[in-house]
C-alpha cells in the first residue's frame, strides 16, 4: 500500500488554533526577495504560515476573557501571548507584524500566501472576507513543510466600477499612493467625526465585498480608538479632548 501524503502544515497550524478565534491565512516557502528574517538561532526559515482573523470571532473571545488590566493596549496584551504560545507548541517562531520598527512586509507576505490584493484605500482585500480581516502573526518554521497550492482569485476591486470606498471619506484621506492619517484622525476625534468614530471607517464600510464579516459597531469603535491613539502619538498630536 502506498504511503499517504504528509498533511499540509497549514492544517496542523489550524488545528493548533482551534477555539482561539484565530485562523490560518495561508503559507509560503520564502525566497530571498521576501525578506523573511532569520530564526533566533540564525537559521533561515524554510516555511512561513500566516495567522490572523476575519469577522468578529476573535473579538467575541477577547470580550469573554475580560476584564483586561491594560487600559491602553488590552487587546494586544491578551492576544500576543496566545500567538506566541501556539507558535511555541508548533515548534515555530512567531513574528508579530505590529512590532517594530523595523516592520516586516506583511502585505507582501500575505499576497504570497493567499489571493489578496491591495484595495484603493490601501487595505488588502480578500475575495471572501473583503476588508474585514487582519494578519496577526507569521509563524516561521526551520524545515520545509508541505503547503497547499496558493489559491488564485482576481481582485474584487477590478470589477468594482463605482469604487464607493473612494467617494465617501469626509476628508478625502485616501490618496492614490498615500493615506493622510493626520487628516483622518483630526476628523475622527472632531465634532463631525461621530460616524467613523462610533461605527468604524466610513470608507471601509462602503465596500460591498465581505459584508457577512463586517465588524460590529463595538468592535469597530474599539479599533478606531486604538488607531487614533497610535496616529496621535506618532504625529505628536494631543489626545482627544486635550488642547495643543
Amino acid at each position: 500500500m502506498a504511503n499517504s501524503a504528509p498533511p499540509f502544515l497549514t492544517d496542523t497550524v489550524a488545528a493548533a488554533l482551534a477555539g482561539t478565534g484565530l485562523i490560518v491565512r495561508g503559507g509560503f516557502h520564502p525566497e530571498p526577495d521576501d525578506e523573511v528574517p532569520p530564526l533566533p538561532d540564525g537559521r533561515a526559515a524554510q516555511t512561513v504560515v500566516l495567522v490572523g482573523n476575519a469577522g468578529d470571532a476573535l473579538w467575541r473571545r477577547f470580550v469573554a476573557a475580560g476584564p483586561h488590566a491594560d487600559p491602553l493596549h488590552p487587546f494586544d496584551r491578551w492576544l500576543n501571548p496566545i500567538l506566541r504560545e501556539r507558535a511555541a507548541a508548533l515548534g515555530a517562531h512567531a513574528i508579530l507584524p505590529s512590532k517594530g520598527p523595523p516592520f516586516v512586509p506583511i502585505q507582501r507576505w500575505a499576497a504570497r500566501a493567499e489571493p489578496v490584493h491591495r484595495s484603493p484605500i490601501g487595505i488588502m482585500i480578500h475575495p471572501e472576507y473583503g476588508l474585514w480581516h487582519v494578519y496577526r502573526a507569521a509563524y516561521l518554521f526551520a524545515t520545509r513543510e508541505p503547503l497547499p497550492a496558493r489559491a488564485e482569485a482576481a481582485s474584487p476591486c477590478d470589477s468594482c466600477a463605482k469604487k464607493p470606498c473612494l467617494r465617501v471619506c469626509p476628508v478625502d484621506a485616501f490618496k492614490p499612493n498615500a493615506f493622510d492619517a493626520r487628516a483622518c484622525v483630526a476628523h475622527v476625534v472632531g465634532e463631525s467625526g461621530g460616524n467613523c468614530r462610533d461605527r468604524g471607517c466610513l470608507a471601509r464600510r462602503a465596500c460591498p465585498v465581505g459584508r457577512a464579516y463586517t465588524y460590529p459597531a463595538e468592535t469597530a469603535a474599539f479599533h478606531m480608538r486604538a488607531m487614533t491613539r497610535a496616529v496621535q502619538a506618532g504625529f505628536g498630536m494631543p489626545p482627544a479632548g486635550e488642547s495643543s
